[in-house]
């Protein structure tokens, strides 16, 4: 089970930090934007870490409020929430 959690925290991750680099690229070329309930729902969904490196990797959405201290919070609470589980056995 943990390397199932492991191997899915990895590839959220990756597709995070490649979305906000791709609605980056759209922003500077002005495509069609990913919207931005979807780049924030990346992160709710386990990509917290990867849609902060690509917040900053990209200086993509550090502006807003939302994104700058809503993505720090969720990844602190999903470390906290994974730091649970790990001590009382949730994940194997």
């Amino acid at each position: 089970m943990m390397e199932k959690a492991v191997l899915y925290l990895i590839c959220i991750n990756l597709i995070a930090i490649a979305v906000y680099g791709i609605d980056k690229w759209k922003a500077v070329h002005k495509r069609w934007r990913i919207s931005e309930g979807v780049l924030f729902g990346l992160a709710c969904i386990g990509g917290s870490f990867g849609a902060l490196m690509g917040m900053y990797a990209f200086r993509h959405k550090i502006r807003k409020a939302l994104f700058r201290y809503g993505i720090p919070l969720l990844l602190i609470l999903q470390i906290g929430l994974m730091a649970y589980m790990v001590r009382t056995g949730a994940v194997k």
